[in-house]
């Protein structure tokens, strides 16, 4: 059945362009996925062996200039300065769909922002109604961030023909969570804040925007200007990361008039994206997650103690519940009361899945709970308990509803693959999501 005139199909098919773009990314993402898998692994294994003490005791290890304030350790460095690098990337990637992506319309970028937004207050209010009256509340933003890397890496897995219009949904909702995570940080977990270092970062910023705004590349300008700008939002109080995030928004995304305008190629903001995706996916994410991570869990009596804790059953109740509640029911909202309307190979089943990998909070969720409750105590452990077995339920139970839509996305994959000509586009992004002539699947009603 075709749209009405006018209305907006969730999920529709973007552009090819994109469609393409997105699918490299994705490829990215999925390997950094992994990689941050195997970090964790090893990080538990370890911090769980008779040789915890050395997991710890580098974990622990302080490196830097004490004179400057940044005699940090290992683990700090990895969640203050690597993840500078991830928030970079994912202010490029948040600013690329806007500005010049499949997102820049309005009426496409409405889910999921929407989506997003329902996936952060309603895993927020979950925790908060858990740890009603206790001293855990300061923890609220843990359950609301989604790890693309983490899902990604469960999409490889379960080896789904998902529909690339789904991925790039969780790809974007990922993007905008992480903007929207990156701003509760600075807002709600900046103790003191020193004005005067936070003047002096803008400094450097408006340097380093001026360059790139002239595209300017050379690395021997820019990274230092970025190293300065990092180290006083360090100092201003203001967690270090979101200096990755105003570096990533001054960078330009379509080239100048003079350099050929939009149609000349990718911008600098994709050429940055370009070289630093594999460093932040690949460096970055795996390595905090693996200083991260290594929580000493005692067995099953300690498990069991750890979520015996408020802050752990809310982690979970936000993480494998709020998520699903919250994307799904934002969904529902802009469906229901806009004149959007899903596209005709997709169902329900389909966006259950998408949320319940928006479930899996892993890097950023470890990151608020730090922040929250100091690195290495008691209640730290607890988060990293409850991060964990939340992320690791909502995996599974993604990996179940997936698998059920393998089929369906099986056939719907083979429709959409067919009559792909010489100029190497598949005719199904040229005729569009209802000309005549484009391949369509059963109904979704008939299972």
């Amino acid at each position: 059945m075709n749209a009405p005139h006018g209305s907006t199909r969730v999920f529709a098919r973007g552009s090819w362009t994109e469609a393409s773009r997105i699918a490299a990314v994705l490829r990215r993402e999925t390997v950094g996925g992994l990689l941050l898998l195997a970090g964790t692994v090893v990080a538990l294994a370890w911090a769980n062996s008779p040789w915890s003490g050395a997991y710890e005791a580098l974990r622990d290890t302080r490196v830097g200039p004490a004179s400057l304030h940044l005699d940090l350790t290992l683990g700090t460095w990895a969640a203050d300065g690597l993840l500078a690098v991830f928030f970079f990337v994912a202010g490029l990637e948040l600013k690329r769909e806007f500005v010049a992506g499949d997102l820049r319309d309005p009426r496409r970028a409405v889910l999921p922002v929407a989506a997003a937004v329902g996936g952060m207050v309603v895993p927020a209010v979950l925790y908060a109604l858990v740890n009603l009256g206790g001293d855990g509340l300061r923890g609220w933003a843990i359950p609301t961030a989604t790890d693309i890397a983490f899902a990604l890496a469960v999409l490889a897995v379960i080896s789904t023909h998902l529909p690339s219009a789904l991925r790039t949904f969780l790809l974007t909702l990922a993007v905008v969570d992480d903007l929207l995570a990156i701003t509760i940080i600075a807002v709600f977990y900046t103790s003191s804040l020193a004005a005067g270092w936070l003047a002096l970062a803008l400094v450097p910023l408006a340097v380093f925007g001026f360059l790139v705004q002239r595209r300017v590349r050379s690395w021997w300008l820019l990274l230092p200007l970025a190293v300065l700008t990092w180290v006083f939002v360090h100092e201003s109080g203001v967690h270090a990361t979101v200096a990755g995030v105003l570096l990533a928004f001054t960078v330009p995304v379509v080239r100048s008039e003079a350099a050929g305008g939009p149609d000349a190629g990718p911008g600098l903001a994709e050429h940055l994206e370009h070289r630093f995706r594999p460093i932040s996916a690949g460096i970055a994410v795996p390595v905090f997650a693996f200083f991260a991570a290594g929580v000493t869990v005692g067995g099953l009596s300690g498990l069991v103690e750890s979520l015996g804790d408020r802050v752990a059953l809310g982690i979970v109740a936000g993480l494998v519940v709020g998520k699903v509640v919250g994307i799904v029911g934002a969904t529902w909202l802009v469906t229901r009361f806009t004149r959007a309307e899903f596209a005709d190979e997709l169902g329900w089943p389909d966006l259950v899945g998408m949320a319940l990998l928006g479930g899996i909070g892993f890097t950023v969720s470890l990151l608020i709970g730090e922040l929250a409750f100091g690195t290495g105590s008691e209640r730290d452990d607890h988060v990293k308990v409850g991060v964990l077995v939340g992320t690791v339920v909502s995996a599974l139970l993604a990996a179940v509803v997936l698998r059920l839509r393998n089929r369906r996305y099986r056939r719907i994959e083979e429709l959409e693959s067919v009559d792909e000509d010489a100029d190497g586009i598949p005719d199904v992004y040229q005729r569009g999501p209802d000309a005549p002539g484009t391949p369509r699947p059963r109904p979704f009603t008939d299972g």
